[in-house]
């Protein structure tokens, strides 16, 4: 279980106002995430042909692509927020619930951050976020 001493925990504004920027965050860690997905084939088949000509054309792009994306998630992580799929996009905001730490829970195809899970439900056991909250 997270501890609030070394897990950041939001307020319910806090986390509705860090939606914009992670709009941007994650869009581009999503895109690298592609990019790094569609040069996989190309690479691993360097990979095994490396002892023989010593790399591929697209390695220079490839680390482009992979340090963008790690710096997308990178930038995501230092706020707080929790990254749990980049597939969706769905990331965690720790918050402190009746004494207890529950996850804020949003993805970039919901409009707002309305919904909260226990932090050992994940996003099935989702709950909508009521006058409780803040």
């Amino acid at each position: 279980m997270l501890s609030s001493e070394t897990t950041r925990t939001f307020t319910l504004n806090e986390a509705r106002g860090l939606i914009p920027r992670l709009r941007r965050l994650l869009a581009r860690a999503i895109f690298e995430r592609q990019r790094l997905a569609d040069m996989r084939v190309e690479v691993d088949k360097a990979r095994q042909n490396a002892y023989r000509d010593g790399g591929t054309p697209s390695g220079p792009a490839y680390l482009k692509h992979l340090s963008a994306f790690s710096e997308a998630v990178a930038q995501i992580e230092l706020l707080g927020v929790l990254v749990k799929d980049l597939r969706t996009g769905l990331v965690d905001f720790p918050y402190e619930h009746n004494g207890r730490i529950v996850y804020l829970c949003w993805k970039p195809d919901e409009e707002q951050l309305e919904w909260w899970h226990e932090v050992d439900t994940g996003f099935s056991g989702r709950y909508p976020v009521n006058d409780d909250f803040e």
